[in-house]
């Protein structure tokens, strides 16, 4: 073993005694090729667009971070045996075809591998040995098709592993076995053509994955058994068409479901039962025309709404969010055939802090669409909105609380210029007070109905009425034709003492 070693720095020392010259140009630092940068203070090296064919050998070998991005590096070499303190490389967009048996053998300290943007077909179970404390190996974008049994079990503290754009349709039910710290896993972009559920309970701490743009178009009962620690799950752009009743059936823990992009004709609501904990939903670019009342019944936990691209919808019912009392933010945004919200739709929601509206078909808002006390933001750009008195309280909102920077599309002469420098009279209101308009329009209403019940009442009863009149009339007539004749059988005095007057005393003129 000590004579290895030896030989091995002997070699080292030639091969930079032989190199050395080639390296001594101004502006180069010892043992740093041309168009790298090589920082023996940090022990960083970065040799991006180098045009390098092979993995320097002469470099410090104290390094400890390595970029060797966007080369023509075609293998890894037993360069790496220099360099043992290395805890970051990145091989990213190169030409590597092959790692051979062993290439990372003395890379006991490394704890992040890039070898994303290659042309590697096939890993094994000792392409990686040596690599005890890795944490991070991105494999992306390369020409993998097939995960074999046990390929990642001598990466015990692994946590995060990347194999998103492969060409993988198999993959081994023990496959990931070993990988007990594993995080995150990134399968998405693959040719997998079923949900690869037997495969994941051996990875009991996995928080988050990523599995969408594969070929598989239902999610089947029990779909991510044995992932109950998961916290993130993105199933996008899959073409799903289906998800079965108990697909998220042990999945309480969810937090961030992201179901855009697929092919889904409803929401599916009784599915998301399940999802208790979640509170971030993302399930735009769908084909579902409506949301209908209790869409996202028993998500009590969710905060945040992402409905982008869904190009089919057209109605919002009133009570959809009624089981969502915690939302904050709701995103309805490049749907182009939303015109119209139910009244109240929005409404019920106390903690809603952001509405994104942003890139609809709304021509208007009514007031009554949403509390609007709490709310901060409101985006109602890119929509073709109609500037009329409808839109007065958006004015006065938006110049009370700096809430949105909206646009007008018509009337013409209104065009393009901002709702927030128009006054009532360019909106062509009569009165610039909205409590005026509601006082007039309700005093209006209330007198019409009572005219109305007034109207009704005097038809229903037309003919007491009449007679009670004619009655009235009558009695009144005989009552002072009755008064005038009893006046007229008593005498002055007797008059006067019935009216309770004293009689007046006349004095002769012969007593004066």
């Amino acid at each position: 073993m000590i004579y290895i070693t030896t030989l091995n720095t002997m070699l080292y020392l030639l091969l930079l005694a032989v190199l050395l010259p080639s390296f001594g140009s101004a502006g180069s630092m010892l043992g740093c090729p041309t168009g790298c940068m090589c920082n023996d203070d940090t022990f960083v090296v970065q040799c991006e667009r180098s045009k390098l064919d092979v993995i320097p050998i002469t470099l410090n070998p104290a390094i400890q971070r390595l970029v060797l991005r966007n080369n023509k590096i075609k293998t890894v070499d037993a360069a790496f045996q220099f360099y043992r303190d290395l805890q970051y490389v990145d091989l990213s967009s190169n030409h590597l075809v092959n790692i051979p048996t062993k290439s990372f053998l003395h890379q006991e300290k490394l704890q992040e591998l890039h070898l994303n943007k290659n042309k590697l077909s096939s890993v094994n179970n000792k392409t990686f040995q040596g690599l005890k404390s890795l944490t991070v190996l991105n494999l992306r974008e390369n020409f993998l098709e097939e995960l074999s049994k046990g390929i990642f079990s001598i990466l015990p503290k692994l946590e995060e592993l990347n194999l998103g754009q492969n060409r993988i349709a198999k993959i081994d039910a023990l496959a990931f076995d070993g990988l007990q710290s594993l995080r995150v896993l990134y399968l998405d972009d693959n040719l997998l053509s079923v949900v690869p559920t037997s495969a994941f309970p051996v990875m009991g701490s996995l928080a988050e994955l990523h599995v969408g743009l594969n070929t598989f178009n239902s999610l089947p009962d029990d779909a991510f058994k044995g992932l109950s620690k998961l916290s993130v799950l993105d199933v996008a752009s899959g073409g799903i068409t289906n998800i079965s009743e108990h697909a998220f059936r042990g999945l309480s823990g969810l937090r961030n479901l992201i179901l855009a992009d697929n092919r889904l004709q409803q929401i599916p609501t009784s599915q998301l039962g399940y999802l208790s904990r979640l509170e971030e939903l993302t399930i735009g670019q769908n084909e579902f025309a409506t949301l209908p009342k209790g869409a996202f019944k028993g998500l009590t936990n969710l905060r945040k709404l992402d409905i982008t691209g869904a190009k089919n919808l057209e109605h919002i019912e009133k009570g959809v969010f009624s089981d969502n009392m915690n939302l904050e933010t709701i995103a309805l945004v490049s749907n182009k055939k939303l015109e119209n919200l139910d009244e109240g739709a929005l409404v019920g929601l106390p903690n809603l802090r952001h509405l994104v509206l942003r890139e609809n078909a709304f021509k208007s808002l009514p007031e009554s669409v949403v509390s609007w006390n709490e709310l901060r933001a409101l985006e109602l750009t890119d929509n073709p909105i109609n500037c009329d008195c409808q839109l007065l309280w958006l004015l006065n909102l938006a110049n009370q609380k700096n809430l949105t920077n909206v646009q007008c599309a018509s009337p013409i002469h209104l065009r393009d210029r901002p709702l927030r420098s128009l006054t009532s009279d360019d909106l062509g209101c009569s009165f610039g007070d909205p409590s005026q308009q509601v006082i007039i329009v309700t005093f209006c209403v209330s007198a019409i109905i009572l005219l109305g019940v007034l109207g009704l009442f005097l038809f229903r009863y037309r003919l007491k009425v009449r007679d009670a009149l004619k009655d009235y009339k009558f009695n009144k007539r005989a009552i002072s034709r009755k008064e005038h004749e009893y006046q007229k059988t008593f005498s002055e005095d007797e008059y006067t003492l019935r009216t309770g007057q004293l009689p007046i005393k006349h004095i002769p003129v012969t007593e004066l």
